[in-house]
């Protein structure tokens, strides 16, 4: 019986976290365009399942500050404004900074550099670099997203704090699905997207904190300046 009971609330528990990420991706593509409203169980039929794992993921995602929870009315894609995104972009360079001011002072995660585990981790926030500036170049903004979102849950795991690295995630979420609804609305992308973590990376590694601070401050100020300007109309 409880090995039974067990593996129900495992499977619950994978099901959820499947649901709450297929409905973020929904989102980052802008097939769930903000202010788009729906009910728990418009969701389970949409993916066959029951209420139960659905409820769980919408609240979740309500948590993060993707959706907004009605009592009467369900569930609602949140609205960001301009404003907002501004706040997630001030919020996320501090985390962002702290993180940089460890790695370069004191070696990633507190480990000697020349560890194989931190050699490892670095080549696979290396690959992910390549494959998101690839992407940025190209003007691919869904694969983009994908991989940069990566490249910073990597990147953040090098700094051996969880907890801000689960912070760092959340806020790059935001600022995306934030950024995401004025970004669709240009037919090219190319030229507007950041495409420097490569030139990051190596900064990073080589404990430049100046230029990894100033490819930060630079991509911040372009990406609100575009945001503004598209907002804008």
């Amino acid at each position: 019986m409880p090995a039974n009971g067990s593996n129900g609330s495992v499977t619950r528990s994978t099901l959820r976290q499947q649901i709450a990420d297929a409905l973020r991706d929904e989102v980052l593509a802008g097939r769930l365009q903000a202010g788009r409203e729906f009910t728990v169980k418009e969701i389970a039929e949409q993916y066959g399942v029951s209420a139960t794992p659905v409820r769980e993921a919408l609240v979740d995602l309500s948590a993060q500050g993707l959706l907004e929870a009605d009592q009467h009315r369900g569930f609602r894609v949140h609205e960001y404004s301009v404003k907002d995104y501004r706040g997630i972009i001030e919020a996320r360079g501090l985390v962002i900074d702290g993180m940089f001011q460890v790695l370069a002072t004191e070696g990633a995660g507190h480990r000697d550099a020349d560890d194989p585990r931190v050699l490892t981790a670095v080549a696979g926030v290396r690959r992910r670099a390549e494959e998101a500036q690839r992407a940025a170049t190209a003007g691919d903004l869904t694969v983009l997203i994908g991989y940069d979102l990566r490249f910073w849950r990597e990147l953040g795991a090098l700094f051996g704090n969880p907890y801000l690295a689960d912070f760092l995630h959340r806020l790059r979420v935001q600022s995306w699905v934030c950024a995401v609804q004025h970004l669709r609305r240009l037919d090219d992308l190319r030229g507007h997207l950041w495409s420097r973590h490569t030139d990051l990376v190596d900064a990073l590694m080589l404990r430049d904190l100046p230029t990894a601070r100033s490819i930060i401050a630079a991509h911040d100020a372009d990406s609100l300046a575009l945001i503004e300007r598209l907002a804008s109309g």
